[in-house]
């Protein structure tokens, strides 16, 4: 069982425990009750230039430990400060040393887009991150089928809230459009081997009709890596831990704006 697979594996764990402590029949009436969204993540990256995706992120099961001090709430707001266009805030608390309290706190303080990140395999987790106040929420289509991804489409949509489909080859980019996908990702580290090949999004780019989101993930480290993601028509790029491993994130992120 590859790494990606075992890390869903849990996930549906998790959200067996979650309906023990609340059912989903109930979950599900309060995340209807809530305000519906207004996709304002699929807004955010729709914005002239490149949008940033910045990501609070302590740990990943390739690197460890990322940052060892982590003011999750100071972070995003720090980020937001400098212009970041959405968050991304992990929730897998596992590999990731996430936590759904994170999600709370950061989309309570910040008026930008929050992303819950994590390894949705149930509609539990969608109505979930619809309570905790996120904007949007990831799907990995190498995890789910066509009809889990449709389904969870139209709950998305249902609630307002944007949905990213990554995708990391070919098959999948079709899948994930015939789906109905609106916003596309495309991850440049491979979660089964954790390989890190900066050039997928670029090769899959034209795939990618422009009246889709095309967001390039993972594996920026420098201004000279925005510049190609910039040059192959990215929409938005998603910056996870180049942010988290500098002391001085604005500065960073300031950089990569200006690259």
């Amino acid at each position: 069982m590859s790494i990606l697979n075992e890390i869903a594996a849990v996930a549906a764990e998790r959200v067996q425990a979650a309906k023990k402590i609340k059912p989903a029949e109930i979950l599900k009436e309060e995340a209807l009750a809530l305000p519906a969204g207004d996709f304002s993540f699929e807004k955010a990256l729709k914005q002239p230039g490149l949008s940033f995706i910045c990501e609070c992120k302590k740990a990943s099961p390739s690197k460890g430990i990322i940052a060892e001090d982590f003011p999750y709430l100071d972070i995003a707001m720090e980020y937001e400060a400098a212009g970041a266009d959405a968050i991304s805030c992990l929730t897998e608390p596992k590999w990731f040393l996430g936590s759904d309290e994170y999600l709370k706190e950061i989309a309570a303080e910040v008026k930008i887009p929050v992303l819950r990140k994590d390894f949705t395999v149930d509609e539990y987790m969608i109505y979930e991150a619809k309570v905790f106040g996120a904007s949007a929420v990831l799907l990995i289509m190498s995890i789910l089928s066509d009809e889990q991804v449709k389904e969870y489409l139209g709950i998305c949509d249902t609630l307002g809230l944007s949905a990213l489909v990554e995708c990391h080859d070919e098959e999948e980019i079709k899948r994930a459009l015939d789906c109905g996908g609106r916003v596309i990702g495309v991850n440049n580290r491979n979660l089964k081997d954790f390989s890190v090949d900066m050039g997928l999004a670029a090769r899959l780019r034209s795939l990618i009709p422009e009246d889709k989101v095309f967001v390039s993930e993972s594996g920026i480290k420098d201004a000279g890596d925005i510049a190609k993601v910039k040059e192959m028509g990215a929409d938005a790029v998603l910056v996870g831990e180049a942010l988290m491993r500098s002391p001085d994130k604005a500065a960073v992120l300031n950089a990569f704006k200006d690259g």
